[in-house]
């Protein structure tokens, strides 16, 4: 069964999980205050782990091995994670394209830099690209498409790398709401034709609740979880509207009182 959770906090608090296997206690510091204290999640396969947190970004980049945990450890897959890896790829809420590359080069950006041969980097651009509902647009640059089709090509540009964890950064906050919610609709479809854990950052309750199978509600300074909230929703949530079922506004009630306590 595919699990998606998504940890939802009151103010600053990041998530670091362990995913696929284990939770991994750690403690991170930002600007003098402790964030995050003794956080152990456990995200089997193929699970989505979400995060509402200003101080999120930075402890995504934690994850992918960008930048050091300040104090204990993070880890992923038992391994201690202390450097970027194959298995971790990033998607920011700007886009991060290269302007001056077009479409498919810029999903291939990142084989390249691996020395993946051409016409195999190409391959994996062009199917990736179609997955994300960008076949027919290969050739445009950065500028000459939506800020919505621009998101889709760092997913694009992500997955071809085949990434165990793939991190994203509130990658939907900087869309119209119209495109947030066809862009969540669309990761889901994607997600579910992958083998690939997702932690996802995001300030929505609602975003949350419909991607989500769990979400792990969190407190702040230090980030601790508070409570854990199954989203017992049917699947797939993109055929019906699930956001009009009963038990979808309880969720969105049990999360927002729990974040108000």
């Amino acid at each position: 069964m595919n699990t998606l959770v998504t940890p939802v906090e009151n103010a600053l608090a990041p998530l670091v999980a362990r995913a696929r296997r284990e939770g991994s206690n750690v403690l991170l510091e930002h600007e003098g205050y402790d964030l995050l204290d003794a956080v152990g999640v456990r995200t089997p396969r193929r699970h989505v782990v979400s995060s509402s947190a200003e101080a999120a970004p930075a402890d995504l980049a934690r994850l992918a091995g960008l930048i050091p945990a300040d104090r204990g450890d993070v880890m992923v897959n038992g391994q201690k994670v202390t450097a970027p890896g194959g298995d971790r790829c990033m998607v920011f809420q700007q886009f991060g394209l290269l302007p001056w590359r077009t479409v498919v080069s810029n999903v291939e950006f990142g084989l390249e830099i691996e020395g993946v041969p051409k016409d195999e980097r190409r391959r994996a651009a062009e199917k990736y690209l179609n997955l994300v509902g960008l076949k027919g647009f290969e050739h445009y640059y950065p500028h000459q498409i939506s800020g919505g089709m621009q998101q889709r090509v760092g997913i694009a540009r992500a997955l071809s790398k085949h990434p165990d964890i793939l991190l994203m950064d509130e990658p939907f906050g900087a869309v119209d709401a119209q495109t947030r919610e066809q862009l969540q609709e669309e990761l889901l479809k994607i997600w579910n034709q992958t083998d690939t854990t997702v932690i996802f950052v995001t300030h929505s309750i609602d975003e949350a609740i419909y991607l989500s199978d769990r979400v792990v509600v969190m407190q702040a300074r230090p980030g601790r979880i508070k409570e854990e909230v199954i989203v017992d929703l049917p699947r797939p949530r993109w055929e019906g509207d699930v956001k009009a079922l009963p038990r979808f506004a309880q969720l969105r009630t049990q999360l927002r009182e729990s974040l108000r306590g």
